[in-house]
């Protein structure tokens, strides 16, 4: 194994992870000495006692990211590229490890938390790190000749970042990686659900070389840790990933104190066209990756499936087979673990008897799997209609929903009839019907014969309640930096 601190320090046992609060590169307890427990979701077992942190930690945390802005503003592009470069690898490094701890604190394989979510982040991280000495203004021509106009751009301070349990690694790194190499400080909150990984990276942060301040990681709630952030005076900009109603209010808080800037990635109940023409086998792998992905616990799950009636029963039966091969556990090459606590797991349980109630048929699923773990079986329903609960509201979990259309124009209509606009897809051989109908859609991502690629060069947000901004890609710059108009006359010789 690489010779690195995470491996030195922890291992597999429980009560040995990162407990405390990371505050100006080092770990402490929180000022209440109040803890709260983070669970196994696969065997049901408390696997640490964590710091829980309040208002006051959060204080002392801003005060020690913005301290470090005044320097870490200045640190050059080529640098920020190095310590970003430097932290991708102490990460890739410590992968086995972060992913066995991801496994059990979040519920997801292994396999899957190695392979996907920290690969990703690792490539995130990357493709900041060749951002950060490339961020430039303009010159700009003025009716004044004799003069010259410029646009800098410049980090917009301290960052208040609040992040979901579904992805832990994954969303750390997708606020990380923009708001570090644009210069940017930050304070970060993880969901106290998974609170374990997070911790972890902050050590490699300081392994890597930040700062003192440059990276705050505290464990907490969101009414009083959050909820401070996002109310902070002196935290310039709160990026937020996490649900439209929890969305709603940061931005109260944002209002109701400096009018910090905001950025918001949401809730979806997003929408995947199946026209008459797709090639069924495809098809099928589109949306069963897309809505069983990562249990169902995705934001931008494919939970509405609208078929062409011509081709429905033939897709149904297809997708029926496809979900009998899921494999269920959280070990190497498993594909679907519990859901993340008891809570999301009788949520979950909760919309599918509601399904059955409103005349939904369960084809299959609907139930628990096991007798130990938060797992439930993949489920599909079929003659589901628009105003039945599990067609309108986030189920976020194993739960596929299979709906009939007539006409292209008709699955339009219904795939946009929903406040939430985070992505959709369609399926199609013939690519100007598919172009046709991505258009017309009311989504921020259209995936077009694939769902659910998060490649680090392409943005990621939503249109109407599904949030504010683009995270990922070049966009992802534009919420971390402010731009200043300088002006200044020459001489006319």
């Amino acid at each position: 194994l690489p010779d690195t601190s995470l491996y030195n320090t922890m291992s597999l046992k429980p009560g040995s992870a990162y407990t405390q609060l990371f505050i100006n590169n080092e770990f402490v307890d929180s000022k209440s000495g109040d803890t709260f427990d983070t669970v196994d979701p696969s065997t049901e077992e408390v696997l640490a006692s964590m710091s829980r942190a309040n208002k006051e930690d959060v204080d002392i945390a801003v005060k020690a990211a913005t301290n470090a802005f005044i320097t870490w503003r200045d640190v050059s592009g080529t640098e920020r590229r190095d310590l970003l470069l430097k932290l991708a690898s102490l990460i890739e490094d410590n992968q086995q490890l972060l992913a066995e701890w991801e496994s059990k604190d979040n519920g997801k394989p292994v396999s899957i938390a190695r392979d996907i979510d920290i690969a990703l982040g690792i490539k995130h991280l990357r493709y900041f790190a060749g951002w950060a000495d490339k961020i430039q203004g303009k010159t700009i021509p003025t009716e004044n000749v004799n003069s010259v106009a410029m646009t800098i751009r410049e980090p917009v301070g301290v960052v208040g970042c609040i992040i979901p349990w579904n992805f832990p690694i994954v969303m750390m790194m997708w606020k990380l990686g923009p708001l570090l190499a644009t210069g940017c400080t930050t304070v970060l909150k993880t969901s106290e659900k998974t609170p374990i990984t997070a911790l972890m990276i902050a050590q490699l942060i300081k392994e890597a070389g930040f700062p003192p301040g440059v990276v705050n990681v505290l464990s907490g709630y969101g009414p009083d840790c959050g909820n401070a952030i996002a109310s902070h005076p002196d935290v310039d900009k709160v990026a937020f990933t996490g649900s439209s109603a929890v969305g709603h209010e940061i931005v109260k808080a944002s209002g109701a104190s400096n009018l910090k800037r905001v950025t918001l990635e949401l809730g979806g109940k997003s929408p995947l066209i199946i026209c008459e023409d797709a090639d069924l086998d495809q098809a099928v792998e589109v949306a069963h990756i897309g809505l069983f992905l990562n249990h169902g616990q995705c934001c931008c799950a494919s939970s509405r499936i609208l078929i062409d009636a011509k081709i429905h029963d033939a897709f149904v039966q297809k997708c029926i087979e496809r979900a009998k091969k899921q494999k269920l556990g959280t070990g190497e090459g498993m594909d679907q673990g519990p859901q993340v606590d008891k809570i999301q797991y009788d949520k979950v349980m909760n919309y599918i008897e509601s399904g059955k109630k409103e005349g939904a048929v369960c084809e299959i699923g609907g139930k628990r799997w096991g007798d130990k773990g938060y797992y439930i079986e993949p489920t599909i329903f079929t003659q589901v209609t628009d105003d039945m609960k599990i067609a309108k509201e986030e189920i976020f979990g194993p739960v596929m929903q299979l709906m009939k259309f007539d006409t292209v124009e008709e699955a339009i209509l219904r795939a946009n009839t929903s406040h939430y606009g985070l992505a959709a897809g369609v399926c199609s051989t013939n690519i100007a019907v598919a172009m046709g109908i991505a258009k017309r859609l009311r989504a921020g991502t259209v995936w077009i014969n694939m769902y659910d690629d998060f490649d680090a060069a392409i943005p990621f947000g939503g249109y109407k309640e599904s949030g504010w901004g683009r995270e990922k890609g070049e966009y992802a710059l534009d919420n971390f930096t402010e731009v200043k108009c300088i002006q200044f006359p020459i001489n006319n010789y």
